[in-house]
């Protein structure tokens, strides 16, 4: 038996100015909560929180994260696939034990990914990249969610390492508060060189 399974990507962290880029991939189980879901920029960071649990518990999922350093030698969009790539190898590796819960051991997996934007990356099965797929998409709203509050969490780390920047406020996004105190003390060990702030 051939189970047809949808696998969605996305991102979090492309626009700011310091830090990494995170991105994860979902594929999700036929009995999920979809009523968890949605954008991840629509829903409050509580709301987050516990459907970002729940996928992990029930999903089959992965998540990578490329640091600023990668992002400065080759550029954010290749950065962006570079973690979108890590993250749905990451997730094929569970997908042995994920199809022994939810199918029978007879069933053979086909994996297609719906990714969210206008690129697809490097990974080998077939791929459609649709504009607000993390606001139509279940699977890709899964991801969205992951990589977002991933992301989120790594930056409030880093708040602690370097409070002066208020990293847990902003998140790296170029705020006037977080340009002026880079104009102010220079900038973070974690800030993108390449980007203009």
């Amino acid at each position: 038996m051939m189970m047809k399974l949808v696998c969605g990507i996305d991102e979090a962290g492309r626009g700011p100015i310091a830090g990494p880029v995170a991105a994860a991939a979902v594929i999700l189980p036929a009995d999920f909560p979809r009523e968890l879901l949605n954008d991840s920029k629509k829903l409050s960071e509580k709301r987050r929180l516990v459907a970002a649990r729940e996928i992990k518990k029930r999903a089959c999922w992965g998540i990578a994260l490329v640091d600023h350093h990668i992002i400065d030698e080759i550029n954010i969009l290749q950065a962006t696939l570079l973690a979108m790539k890590q993250a749905f190898f990451q997730m094929k590796e569970k997908l042995p034990v994920f199809c022994a819960e939810e199918f029978s051991d007879d069933t053979e997996a086909e994996i297609t990914a719906i990714i969210d934007g206008t690129f697809c990356p490097d990974i080998p099965v077939r791929c459609t990249a649709r504009i607000k797929a993390d606001a139509e998409v279940p699977e890709v709203m899964a991801a969205s969610i992951l990589a977002k509050t991933e992301r989120d969490a790594v930056m409030c780390r880093y708040g602690k390492l370097y409070p002066e920047y208020g990293y847990e406020t902003h998140k790296g996004y170029p705020t006037k508060s977080h340009r002026d105190v880079c104009r102010r003390i220079g900038m973070s060990p974690i800030q993108r060189r390449t980007f203009r702030f």
